[in-house]
C-alpha cells in the first residue's frame, strides 16, 4: 500500500542542515525519570537516520497537559533518557522558542541534537498559532514529524510548521499510517475485531465502519452493558454509559443486516464493588442482578473469543475486556491478549489501555504492530484525516 507523502528516507540532506522533527516524547514519569520509554525507542530510527545523513535535530514534543510552564511537565527526562538510547549528549532548551533557542539551534553541530521545552508551554501550540508556527520553522531548514500519536492534533507543532517548510513524515508515522490502513481497506480475512473499554460512545464510528469490512466484531469491557440495555437486559449495579445505549441499539441493527457478526459476552465475573478485595462471583449468563457490577468478561467469553481470535487472518484489538488493572479482573484481557498474541496472521494492536495490558502481561514484542497513538490510530481506522499527515508534502 502506498504512502502518498514524502518520507524522511527521500530527504535531500546537506551536512549541517538542521531538521526539525516532532517526536511523541508523551512519557509516563516518577521521581524524575521516565518510566515507559517505548515512545522514545519508538522515534529512534528516524532520529539516527537524520543523524547518519549529517543532519542537526531539533526535536520538539508535548507532554501531558499543563496550563503553563509546570516544572514536572519539562522534557528534561525525556531528553536524559533519549541521550542514554542514542549514546550521545542531547541539549535540553529551557523554552520552545525566543532567542537563546534560537542561538542553541544554529550551534548545533552535525549529529548533534536539542530537545525544546513542551510544545504546550506555548499558548499558542494547540491553537496552532501561525506566529508560533513560523517561529518554529525558524530553527530549522526543513521539517519531519514522527509523532503519529499527536498527528490528530491541528498543532502549531504538528500542522502549522510543515507549511513554513519542507515537510516529509517519518519512520514511525509511516509505518503507522500504512498498517492501519491496510487493515481496513486490504485485510487478510478472516478480519476479527475486539473492542473493549468503558465508552460505546467513544467506539461507535468504528463500529460503524468495520461493520462494513470485518467478519466479526468481539464487544468487550464495561461498553457491553449498554449494549444489553438496549436488549431490555438487567445490568445491575454494572457501568452503563446511559448516552450509549440508543448507539450500541442502532449498531445491533446494522449488524442484522450485515456481513459482519457482532458478538456480546456470554458469561461475566461479578463483584459487589469496584474494588480488588470486594466479594466476587461468577455469572453464567448476562443478566446482572441488583447489589452486583460486572468487572470482567467470564471464561466461556475468553474461550470463545480466543477462538475467534485463532482462526483469523487479521485482528486488531483497542480496549480491555475488564477492570484489568485489578487482579481478580483481568482474566478476561489477558486470554484475549493472549489469544492475540498467539494468533497466525497479522496481529494490530491499539494504543492505550491495549498496549498498557500488552506490557503488563509481557507479550508487546508477540503482536504485528503496536500502535504508539490511541486516538490517532482510531480517528484514522474510522476514515477521518490526519491534520498532521495531510499537511506534509506529497511523495
Amino acid at each position: 500500500m502506498k504512502f502518498g507523502k514524502r518520507s524522511v528516507r527521500d530527504l535531500e540532506i546537506q551536512a549541517g542542515q538542521r531538521v526539525l522533527v516532532r517526536v511523541d516524547f508523551n512519557v509516563p514519569l516518577a521521581d524524575g525519570k521516565v518510566t515507559d520509554d517505548s515512545r522514545i525507542r519508538g522515534a529512534l530510527p528516524t532520529i539516527e537516520l537524520l543523524r547518519e545523513r549529517g543532519a542537526s535535530l531539533v526535536l520538539c514534543s508535548h507532554l501531558g497537559r499543563p496550563e503553563d510552564r509546570e516544572p514536572e511537565t519539562s522534557l528534561r527526562p525525556a531528553s536524559e533518557r533519549l541521550g542514554e538510547l542514542i549514546d550521545a549528549r542531547v541539549v535540553q532548551a529551557e523554552a520552545v522558542v525566543g532567542d537563546e533557542v534560537r542561538a542553541a539551534a544554529e550551534r548545533l553541530e552535525p549529529g548533534e541534537v536539542l530537545m525544546l521545552e513542551n510544545t504546550r508551554w506555548e499558548p499558542g501550540e494547540k491553537e496552532n498559532d501561525p506566529d508560533l508556527a513560523r517561529e518554529l520553522a525558524s530553527l530549522a531548514d526543513m521539517y519531519v514529524n514522527d509523532a503519529f500519536g499527536a498527528a490528530h492534533r491541528a498543532h502549531a507543532s504538528t500542522a502549522g510548521v510543515a507549511e513554513q517548510l519542507p515537510s516529509a513524515a517519518g519512520e514511525l508515522l509511516e509505518r503507522e499510517v500504512v498498517t492501519l490502513r491496510k487493515i481496513v481497506e486490504e485485510p487478510e480475512h478472516p478480519f476479527v475485531v475486539v473492542l473493549g473499554g468503558a465508552k460505546v460512545s467513544d467506539k461507535v464510528a468504528l463500529i460503524d465502519r468495520f461493520l462494513d469490512v470485518a467478519d466479526a466484531i468481539l464487544i468487550g469491557g464495561a461498553m457491553c452493558f449498554s449494549f444489553y440495555r438496549a436488549q431490555d437486559k438487567s445490568t445491575g449495579d454494572s457501568l452503563v454509559e446511559e448516552e450509549g445505549i440508543d448507539l450500541a441499539r442502532r449498531a445491533l441493527e446494522k449488524a442484522e443486516s450485515s456481513d459482519c457478526r457482532l458478538i456480546l459476552p456470554v458469561d461475566l465475573l461479578l463483584g459487589k464493588e469496584f474494588d480488588a478485595d470486594t466479594e466476587r462471583r461468577e455469572l453464567d449468563g448476562t443478566e446482572v442482578p441488583d447489589g452486583w457490577m460486572g468487572l470482567d468478561v467470564g471464561p466461556r467469553t475468553v474461550e470463545s473469543y480466543t477462538a475467534e481470535i485463532a482462526k483469523a487472518g487479521t485482528v486488531f484489538w483497542n480496549g480491555p475486556m475488564g477492570a484489568f488493572e485489578m487482579e481478580p479482573f483481568a482474566a478476561g484481557t489477558r486470554g484475549v491478549a493472549k489469544a492475540v498474541a498467539e494468533a497466525p496472521g497479522t496481529t494490530v494492536v491499539g494504543g492505550g489501555d491495549s498496549a498498557a495490558a500488552l506490557a503488563d502481561f509481557g507479550l508487546a514484542e508477540e503482536v504485528t504492530h503496536l500502535s504508539t497513538g490511541g486516538g490517532a490510530a482510531l480517528e484514522l481506522l474510522e476514515g477521518k484525516e490526519l491534520p498532521g499527515v495531510e499537511v506534509l508534502d506529497d511523495a
